[in-house]
């Protein structure tokens, strides 16, 4: 399947792995590199430059496909040396960048200057004609179903993407709600040359967390996510737990009066209790509604396998057979099968 992303990125398969915090390892991004998409290293989680060019160079020595390095630039509580990262990242020879949160618009000229695609993450139009305008290659457009960071428009997929496809003229990938072939599938119809999923390849076997948050992925439904820190205009999208109970308690007593030290406990340095020592109610941590379509643990090779063919199934025989209004039972859902 050739789109213009996967023109653009040098890649088999038009899907990539977002960055994600304490999971974009090296491990993981060569695995979904090796499977013929885009895996992605996550700068900040390495924080220092010593410890990404170390990341990298292990990535490196895993695949020999294209990957990519995520910068994110929203808030926190660190001052990262970005500049020092983005050279770490230019040494290496990686000529992709995944940028996310506040505009890349600062750092632009040191990235094109040595020739890295920039992929930009963006909630809403008006960011997307942004990071056209500032020189991104392409955009990832991100629906309100995503985990992590939606935004504050709160637009989901169906009406983000097509809206896109009319204004945007880099290519751009779905991201929020990804899970499968008929993510793909759907996001190829409204417009888009791609996806990018981020919640789903937690659960996989290659993914570098502890069993626990496999297993939480596992057993959540559509339901089971929160929105946080609304009340600050930093929204974020998690996995609830009490934790996340406690952050929306706080947030409903106190409203616009909140102040990120009143929840401060609850959404900093969590990561590594839950991710790494598998301590589910330590912290909040991002979630899609994705959770609710995981059904199992795969290798990301079978996983984006799974979701090539699911894909090419739909396109080739279910849409040709709603044409004659012949569509088998097993066909109307590819994963049915997989799942009952």
């Amino acid at each position: 399947m050739k789109t213009r992303i996967t023109e653009l990125l040098g890649i088999q398969h038009p899907i990539i792995q977002g960055g994600m915090h304490f999971v974009g390892f090296a491990e993981l991004a060569a695995a979904v590199s090796n499977a013929g998409g885009l895996g992605i290293i996550t700068g900040l989680t390495l924080g220092t430059p010593e410890k990404l060019d170390r990341e990298i160079k292990r990535c490196l020595d895993l695949t020999d496909k294209p990957i990519g390095v995520n910068l994110s630039f929203s808030p926190t509580f660190a001052n990262p040396p970005y500049d020092e990262l983005i050279r770490v990242i230019v040494e290496n020879g990686v000529r992709i960048v995944e940028t996310a949160g506040r505009s890349p618009e600062q750092y632009m000229p040191l990235l094109k200057q040595h020739g890295i695609k920039v992929i930009h993450k963006c909630t809403s139009i008006r960011h997307s004609l942004k990071a056209e305008r500032i020189g991104c290659d392409a955009v990832s457009v991100d629906g309100f179903e995503c985990g992590g960071h939606p935004g504050e428009d709160d637009i989901p997929n169906f009406i983000l993407l097509p809206l896109a496809a009319e204004a945007l003229t880099v290519p751009f990938v779905a991201s929020g709600g990804m899970a499968d072939g008929r993510s793909l599938v759907a996001a190829l119809s409204l417009g888009a040359d791609g996806i990018n999923m981020g919640t789903r390849f937690i659960a996989t076997r290659e993914a570098p967390v502890h069993e626990n948050v496999k297993q939480a992925l596992l057993q959540a439904s559509e339901l089971d996510t929160r929105l946080i820190m609304r009340t600050l205009r930093n929204t974020e999208r998690v996995l609830r737990n009490t934790a996340v109970d406690k952050v929306v308690e706080i947030e409903r007593a106190k409203g616009a009066a909140t102040t990120i030290d009143d929840i401060r406990d609850y959404v900093a340095g969590a990561y590594v209790r839950v991710m790494q020592k598998g301590e589910m109610e330590a912290g909040a941590w991002s979630c899609g509604l994705v959770a609710g379509l995981i059904h199992d643990v795969p290798t990301c090779k079978e996983l984006i396998d799974r979701i090539m063919r699911e894909a090419e199934t739909i396109i080739t025989r279910r849409l040709a057979g709603m044409q004659t209004g012949l569509v088998p039972v097993a066909e109307r859902h590819p994963m049915a099968a997989e799942t009952a």
